[in-house]
């Protein structure tokens, strides 16, 4: 009986530590750390080095700086880079990466995520620095109106890309000696409402110092309050200056996010990216540059001009110029539309104009999350899935094996930038596919519906397909299905080239380097670089009348009735 009694005493004890230990969890300490988030991506952790201030209050509400590094540097370098520590004289980043020295407080929330090292801001790269932001916020106590964006070289030009394409998360960004992604220009305009600050060395042999002054003037042409030090003989390491004696710190300090600014100029290709404070953008043509200029010129005045744009709706809910009790007039595009007074509207263009009225996307509409490119369903949870639908020999199952294992290999090369991209997706047969994964990941598919049983089973959707037997043709296209995308590669693999990389910075498997230049879809013959046919699809995912006669007229693939859209 006794030995009952202590068993449960034991066991309640334990119980209520459990418990315990999640109600009162130990502080973390203040001063620089790695924490870690678990990415969805390949179900990895993976890491972020973070700051916390001395005396942190969690009743409080703190600042914070996103800082984003280098391709040949980490998240544990560029925290301290961001406080104005370099490396002591002759230590190796690889030294340096091992402690923390100290430095001065500052009273600021600082977040350094990895983002997979050497692939760059986009994609997946992209969506860690978004769920990095998101792990800050829900940790800890963060002013959403004070949250700043910086970062050096390739982080720099991570700093434009993600600063430009969602400029309402941000109060202030500062890139250092950038190197943008490409496409990343057209997007100056948008950082109307708040201040950029670049920094450049004019000696640097890796960014070109006249490529930033692009960029100043890009800012400068679009009415943009633009700072920009450019620092004579220095070459790729005008990181020291900019961050010396923690200059950015005092120079976030003077600016808060304005989240709802008087005009909004804002530039979008997708979906994924279709709002900026208080106007959205509900149709568009992805790939397209739809652009919007909005402003208040009196209280509930509206004049806004667009282009590209089938639809859009400006939410008014708590802007200073909105009065909710008096009428609302909005001329777009010089046409005059009278508004019921309302905390959102929303205009849909039709062919005699702008009118008032909800809009309704048809079922097959593309959409945040279903409108393409092919390098999209990469961006996110994906699986690579070899067919063994036609029982293939041990031979032929190996090549097809080997080909799904190059497509998932997310290496890099140069020097000593070796294997920094760290995605680990996972790779299938057509058989090994479970329910879970049709409902969690995007699914790369190779073969056709002869040889992947997943193919074939989602054949009767598919408005493309290689012919059996085919040879000498690639076919790579994307296409949605039960709210995810299938990603189909028949024939040639998609990064069949008879040239291989030479020189500067690439991927060094050719399926991740050449996605980001496709469209929705590419038939090519022998190698990608010479197409039969490539192109978008349509706002309902059908085919062009031009782009399906090319297509059929190859005589390697089939298009499915009802595939084409009506002229």
């Amino acid at each position: 009986m006794i030995r009952h009694r202590i068993f449960h005493v034991l066991l309640l004890t334990i119980l209520l530590l459990g418990v315990g230990s999640r109600l009162f969890a130990q502080k973390l300490p203040p001063g620089p750390q790695v924490l870690t988030i678990f990415s969805n991506v390949d179900d990895t952790e993976q890491p972020y080095g973070l700051y916390l201030p001395k005396n942190y209050n969690p009743k409080k509400k703190y600042p914070l700086v996103i800082m984003l590094h280098g391709a040949g540097s980490n998240h544990r370098l560029s925290l301290r880079r961001v406080f104005g520590k370099s490396n002591i004289n002759g230590e190796t980043d690889v030294e340096a990466t091992k402690y923390f020295p100290e430095w001065a407080d500052v009273n600021y929330i600082v977040a350094s995520p990895f983002a997979r090292g050497t692939v760059g801001y986009q994609g997946v790269a992209e969506k860690d620095v978004y769920d990095v932001l998101a792990d800050v916020k829900k940790q800890f106590s963060i002013d959403d109106d004070r949250v700043y964006l910086t970062g050096y070289s390739m982080g720099g030009g991570g700093t434009l890309w993600i600063g430009l394409s969602r400029p309402d998360v941000w109060a202030a960004i500062a890139p250092v000696c950038p190197a943008p992604p490409r496409g990343t220009d057209a997007l100056a305009g948008n950082a109307l409402n708040y201040p950029v600050h670049i920094f450049q060395g004019d000696a640097d042999p890796a960014v070109k110092v006249e490529g930033t002054r692009e960029w100043v003037q890009r800012f400068k042409d679009a009415g943009v309050n633009i700072i920009y030090q450019e620092y004579p003989g220095v070459k790729h390491d005008s990181w020291v200056n900019a961050y010396q004696d923690g200059f950015i710190f005092s120079w976030f300090d003077k600016f808060k996010r304005n989240r709802f600014p008087e005009r909004v100029r804002f530039s979008t290709r997708q979906y994924k990216y279709n709002s900026a404070y208080w106007v959205q953008i509900d149709q568009l043509t992805p790939g397209t540059l739809a652009t919007v200029d909005a402003r208040f010129s009196s209280p509930n005045h509206l004049d806004v001009t667009t282009s590209n744009i089938g639809a859009l709706t400006l939410k008014l809910a708590g802007h200073r110029s909105f009065k909710a009790k008096k009428p609302l007039e909005v001329v777009i595009d010089g046409k005059t539309v009278s508004a019921p007074t309302s905390d959102a509207v929303t205009l849909v263009k039709r062919e005699s104009g702008w009118e008032v009225t909800p809009y309704q996307p048809t079922p097959t509409a593309k959409r945040p999350g279903a409108e393409g490119p092919l390098s999209e369903p990469f961006a996110d949870r994906h699986v690579y899935v070899y067919g063994t639908a036609d029982n293939p020999s041990p031979e032929e199952l190996k090549n097809r094996q080997e080909q799904a294992f190059q497509a998932a290999n997310w290496s890099a090369y140069r020097g000593e930038f070796l294997g920094r991209i760290m995605v680990f997706p996972r790779i299938l047969a057509d058989k090994e596919i479970r329910p879970s994964d049709l409902e969690s990941a995007n699914l790369v598919l190779f073969g056709t519906k002869e040889t992947n049983s997943l193919v074939a089973k989602f054949s009767d959707r598919l408005p493309i397909q290689l012919n059996p037997n085919t040879t000498d043709y690639g076919l790579f296209y994307v296409f949605p299905v039960n709210n995810h995308y299938v990603t189909i590669n028949s024939g040639l693999p998609w990064w069949t080239d008879t040239q291989a990389p030479t020189g500067g910075f690439s991927l060094n498997n050719r399926a991740m380097a050449v996605t980001s230049g496709f469209k929705d879809f590419i038939l090519f013959k022998g190698t990608y670089k010479t197409p039969v046919a490539e192109g978008y699809f349509d706002n309902d995912w059908h085919l062009k009348p031009d782009d399906a006669s090319k297509l059929s007229e190859s005589g390697a693939v089939t298009v499915a009735t009802g595939a084409t859209a009506s002229n």
